[in-house]
C-alpha cells in the first residue's frame, strides 16, 4: 500500500502480519531484551528490508539502529521504516538517485488530547480548521503528524542533527493528496538540502500513510 504513494526509484515492502526473519548480531544487539511487541515489530521490519533491499540487489545484511534509533543502511542505499498497530513497511532507494526516504503510518484516528498542540504551528491550526470543515472524513491532525514524521525521517541522515515539529510549516492539497513542507530550520551544511520537501498521502483501511523520496 505504501508504494502507491512512492516514485518508481523506490522499493517498499509492507504487512499487516508479523514476520519472523533470523537476525544478525548487530540487530539482536540492538533489539535487546525488548518486550515481545517491540521484538516482533523490530523484526518484522527486518523482514521487510531484506525483502525491499533484495530489489534492488542487495544481499541480507545487518539493518543495525543508530544512536537515535534510525535504521543504518547499507552504503549507497536510503530508507525508511515504520510501524504502527497492525501495520509495518519499509522502503529503500539508491542513494544515488534519491536524497532520502521518509514513510510513517499511523492509525487514522484523532491525535490524542493535547498532542495538537505541540506539533501544530499557529500558522497550521486554522489552515487544518479548513480542511476539517471541507472533508471532516479525514483526522487532518493526524495527517499533520504523520507528515511531520516523514520530514524528520528525510532529515535526519541528510543534516545529522534534530529538527523539532515546530521547524516545518506543513500545507496540504487534497485533490492530489500531495503535502508540501516548508523548512524553517537551515540545512547543516551547503547543499545538504533543498528548503522545501513534497510528499504524498493516503488514507485507506483504517490507516494514514505519508511519503517523502526527493529525487536527485
Amino acid at each position: 500500500m505504501i508504494e502507491e504513494i512512492l516514485s518508481a526509484a523506490v522499493f517498499a515492502e509492507d504487512t499487516r502480519e508479523d514476520l519472523e526473519v533470523e537476525l544478525f548480531p548487530d540487530e539482536l544487539a540492538a533489539v535487546g531484551r525488548s518486550v515481545e511487541k517491540r521484538r516482533l515489530e523490530f523484526t518484522t521490519a527486518r523482514a521487510l528490508a531484506r525483502q525491499a533491499l533484495a530489489r534492488l540487489g542487495i544481499a541480507p545484511c545487518a539493518i543495525a539502529n543508530g544512536d537515535r534509533g534510525q535504521p543504518l543502511w547499507p552504503a549507497g542505499v536510503v530508507g525508511s521504516i515504520t510501524h504502527c498497530a497492525g501495520y509495518r513497511a519499509c522502503a529503500v532507494a539508491r542513494a544515488s538517485e534519491v536524497m532520502g526516504v521518509g514513510i510513517d503510518a499511523e492509525p487514522h484516528a484523532p491525535l490524542p488530547d493535547g498532542v495538537l498542540g505541540q506539533i501544530a504551528r499557529a500558522e497550521e491550526r486554522p489552515r487544518l480548521a479548513a480542511l476539517a470543515d471541507a472533508e471532516p472524513q479525514v483526522h487532518w491532525d493526524r495527517l499533520l503528524f504523520c507528515a511531520k514524521e516523514t520530514v524528520y525521517k528525510v532529515w535526519f541522515p541528510l543534516a545529522g542533527c534534530w529538527l523539532g515539529f515546530e521547524d516545518a510549516v506543513l500545507t496540504f492539497d487534497p485533490p492530489a493528496r500531495v503535502f508540501r513542507a516548508r523548512l524553517l530550520k537551515p540545512w547543516p551544511q551547503p547543499g545538504g538540502g533543498p528548503p522545501t520537501l513534497e510528499g504524498r498521502w493516503l488514507v485507506r483501511d483504517g490507516l494514514v500513510l505519508a511519503a517523502i523520496a526527493p529525487a536527485r
